[in-house]
């Protein structure tokens, strides 16, 4: 599990730029019109040396009666009490606001570890403003500027001072049983599916959208092999969030997903893959999880309409087309045979070894076939090609041109090892390392 850094604050003090910049990628909408953040962003980075979850929360005012701002509070406080470190952005262009105040006496309440940054502190000039920002009392201000960047390594080290201790991930080859999370929207079905593959009523099974808050785990078997299923609550297009609860609900379905080996994504075949869906399936992809996709209630539709969902589902798979979609009935108990082989199969897959004798007998015939292309005058050679590791799978090609090697030839190399090899429902990365001088071919 990765830990969470929150960014919060009032309205226009630079939050969204600040989660770009640590980001390290325009992800969230920057505007000079405040309230334009008004619901959280998610991202994974890498901040000092340590690997997080950062999220954007929309301009706080805890006093607000606008319900849209009521909404928003709500939001923050969900974030704060599933974050592992806060950053509370404050504006260092002027003195302390009155909101920002009532921040820092909630995080003084909630007991997290917090950082406090005066941001739009472009220069030495601008410092001396920033320093009015200690009458809130708070201990340390870093003065930064999250458009130019100036301040931010400040940051980071402070964050990662401030984080828990880093825990060693365990592969699921030393004896643990695979962690399996199911994740969607509400309604689509999982905890239907959570009942049906453990036997058991945990799950309650309601109609409604959003009678799962909390998330369930349960053992459940396929062939003698035993998995741990963890059911989450679902998880709504961010503009739909807006109960406390349920936004806290929503921090710990993302949660399960660094918990977990393989990702199984519930979707209603008739609403089909949905914006969120695929948000979800791409913080797994992120995340080098394997993937199954259920496509449920098939059951309710006629042949062709059942034809054009799959057609549709595999079409939004885009960014990973190579994960199973597995049509089924959660109600009918249709294709949930289908479904427990995939998730076999993709725990099989997620921890396969293939020996460097035998990818390599493979790649010389591939190479034979098809050697890299001539990029810029030079001619790159592979040497050898090794797995470096299972859980997920990643192997290591030496060559004597790294930089020579064109994307779409790196792409036709994870192809030929996916399709020879069989890992259809796993992300599979290749490395390309430049082979040390002194060595022979």
């Amino acid at each position: 599990m990765l830990p969470i850094v929150a960014i919060i604050g009032r309205p226009n003090v630079g939050k969204s730029t600040l989660f770009n910049r640590l980001a390290g990628k325009q992800l969230a909408i920057v505007h000079d019109s405040p309230g334009v953040t008004r619901d959280r962003h998610y991202a994974d980075t890498h901040i000092h040396g340590r690997d997080v979850t950062v999220i954007d929360t929309g301009g706080f005012d805890p006093t607000t009666d606008d319900p849209m701002g009521q909404g928003i509070a709500k939001n923050v406080r969900a974030a704060i009490d599933e974050a592992d470190v806060i950053v509370c952005v404050l504006d260092g262009t002027g003195p302390a606001h009155p909101t920002d105040a009532d921040a820092v006496r909630l995080l003084r309440h909630s007991a997290k570890p917090v950082v406090y940054v005066a941001n739009k502190v472009d220069g030495p000039r601008q410092e001396d403003g920033a320093l009015e920002l200690y009458a809130l009392g708070v201990d340390k201000v870093i003065p930064l500027s999250s458009l130019h960047g100036r301040g931010t390594a400040e940051l980071g080290a402070a964050i990662t001072s401030a984080l828990p201790p880093a825990v060693a991930t365990v592969a699921p080859d030393d004896g643990r049983a695979t962690r399996v999370a199911l994740i969607g929207r509400p309604n689509a079905g999982k905890s239907s599916i959570f009942n049906r593959l453990t036997g058991s009523d945990r799950s309650l099974v309601d109609h409604r959208p959003g009678t799962t808050r909390d998330p369930v785990d349960s053992e459940f078997e396929v062939e003698g092999q035993t998995f741990v299923l963890v059911d989450t609550a679902g998880v709504r297009r961010r503009s739909k969030v807006s109960e406390e609860v349920e936004s806290a609900s929503v921090m710990r379905a993302i949660r399960s997903i660094g918990r977990a080996e393989i990702v199984v994504l519930m979707c209603d075949a008739d609403a089909g893959l949905a914006e969120q869906d695929q948000r979800l399936l791409g913080l797994a992809v992120d995340r080098r999880r394997a993937i199954v996709v259920g496509l449920n209630k098939v059951d309710l539709l006629a042949p062709k309409d059942r034809k054009k969902s799959m057609e549709d589902t595999q079409r939004a798979l885009h960014f990973a087309p190579w994960a199973p979609v597995v049509p089924m009935s959660a109600k009918t108990g249709e294709g949930v045979g289908k479904l427990t082989k995939a998730i076999r199969k993709a725990a099989s897959e997620y921890s396969r070894r293939v020996s460097t004798s035998e990818l390599n007998r493979f790649f010389e015939s591939v190479l034979e076939r098809q050697p890299p292309p001539t990029k810029s005058g030079k001619a790159p050679r592979l040497y050898y090609v090794t797995q470096a590791q299972t859980a997920p799978p990643a192997f290591v090609a030496m060559t004597s041109a790294p930089d020579a090697i064109a994307p779409a030839y790196r792409r036709f190399v994870v192809n030929q090892i996916r399709k020879r090899f069989g890992f259809e429902s796993v992300p599979v990365t290749v490395y390309f390392r430049a082979r040390r001088r002194g060595r022979k071919s």
